[in-house]
């Protein structure tokens, strides 16, 4: 505690004074003393005769009196971890060092912490929205934690001799939902009214049924869909939805089904058709998120340019300028550049004398002649480059150097679960599946009249 500050005054004897301000001064002091005592009898006399009656007050129902006290540190965080709290959101381009460098924090304490084994990785791998939470005591770390997944928390705390770090378990909720909805203008709307979120959209058609639907062209009023997907809690909160796990969509008056199956030792991992054949084929359907044909394959289609009569040799999906194109198979870079009316062109090779061309690309992904690719890999973005009336993608599929209407020719079925499997698949799958026929079936009883 620091010392009371003292205040110098000056200090002048004062002159003697006459006897008669002696007696005045003493007048002065008796005469109120005499005055209470009257008061006093008065009052004491008064209240033996005239005082009601009042209830006893017992002293512990006296409200305590308030006494003002330091606000206790939580148990949760010890003295060395008080500070300044900052909560940063991980933006694009960043890192830890400018990170730290923005916040004004020790260089040398991000050094110490990225040292500890098993931190690097979780620390340096930032996603853009990623928030990290730092206390700090005059820019030293004190505590910095972080969420590296759905169900951890990177936590490292400043201790008596150095950082301790520790992942911190949040176990998710998961609870099973159930949502079907039949189409009338598009698959959007009829999943709004369903209560399906765009992004389960998608992966129902493009991870599910994506090999087997054209989601560009094939859907049409009266299509329906059914649903078993996963939605995600934590401390009662919900976070997100997780994994479509059965699903059934009536194209045409075609029903499609298929089944998330994950084996027990984590060797297998897909969805599956009831028969144990796998939803993923060897080529897309389409080679980008399902959009709206402009162009059908045609060979005696009506050149929009040239106003003759020219083979549309492939299918044009009309999407804004920049949107991701897809690779449709396996296969390696035949050629990539710029051709004639194609404009920026990617042809790949797949192998049994199957090619694929993607036109009129805006720009190129990362990718060279001679350069493998995997299904889905992004090969480049959607443009109107060369001989083209707007943005769009032309898709060309061929076997042995003949064109074939990329939307009908027939694919290469996939290997179906392995044997050894199949016996685990048809339990797990039978269950789910009973799941999906039960929801649809009350959604059809409670349709019916009363």
């Amino acid at each position: 505690m620091q010392p009371s500050a003292r205040t110098a005054f000056d200090y002048k004897p004062q002159v003697p004074r006459s006897p008669n301000h002696a007696r005045w001064f003493i007048s002065g002091l008796v005469l109120p003393l005499i005055g209470g005592i009257v008061a006093y009898a008065v009052a004491t006399q008064d209240a033996t005769v005239t005082a009601p009656s009042q209830p006893a007050v017992s002293l512990t129902s006296l409200p305590p009196i308030p006494v003002e006290t330091a606000a206790p540190i939580p148990a949760a965080m010890p003295t060395s971890l008080l500070g300044d709290t900052v909560e940063y959101v991980v933006r694009r381009n960043d890192t830890m060092d400018r990170i730290f460098r923005q916040l004004k924090l020790n260089l040398t304490d991000l050094a110490v912490i990225r040292d500890m084994p098993s931190v690097q990785q979780s620390l340096d791998q930032l996603r853009v929205g990623d928030i990290i939470t730092l206390v700090h005591d005059q820019g030293l770390v004190q505590q910095l934690t972080r969420r590296i997944s759905e169900t951890e928390i990177l936590s490292v705390t400043r201790g008596n001799e150095g950082f301790n770090a520790e992942v911190i378990e949040t176990p998710l909720d998961i609870q099973e939902v159930q949502a079907e909805g039949t189409i009338d203008s598009s698959l959007f709307v009829a999943a709004r009214a369903a209560g399906v979120s765009p992004e389960l959209i998608l992966q129902l058609a493009n991870d599910i049924f994506g090999w087997e639907i054209d989601f560009a062209l094939d859907i049409q009023p009266g299509d329906k869909f059914n649903l078993v997907y996963e939605q995600k809690y934590r401390d009662g909160k919900f976070i997100g939805n997780g994994r479509i796990l059965a699903a059934d969509f009536s194209n045409n008056g075609t029903i499609h089904r298929a089944v998330w199956f994950e084996s027990k030792d984590g060797k297998v991992a897909d969805y599956f058709a009831p028969d144990g054949r796998s939803m993923r084929r060897a080529f897309l359907r389409a080679p980008l998120e399902f959009t709206r044909i402009s162009s059908n394959f045609n060979p005696k289609r009506r050149h929009p340019i040239l106003n003759t009569i020219r083979a549309h040799k492939g299918v044009d999906y009309a999407a804004s300028t920049g949107t991701v194109i897809k690779a449709a198979g396996d296969g390696r870079v035949k050629f990539v550049g710029t051709k004639g009316g194609y404009g920026r062109v990617v042809v790949l090779e797949h192998g049994g004398g199957i090619e694929t061309l993607y036109g009129h690309m805006s720009r190129f992904a990362s990718i060279r002649n001679g350069q493998r690719v995997r299904q889905g890999t992004t090969i480049g973005y959607v443009g109107s480059s060369g001989a083209a009336t707007g943005p769009h993608l032309h898709y060309e599929y061929l076997v042995n150097g003949v064109h074939k209407n990329p939307r009908t020719v027939l694919l290469p079925d996939a290997a179906p679960i392995p044997d050894s499997y199949r016996a685990e698949f048809l339990t797990a799958s039978g269950q789910m599946f009973a799941k999906l026929d039960r929801s649809g079936a009350a959604t059809v009883a409670a349709a019916l009249p009363r």
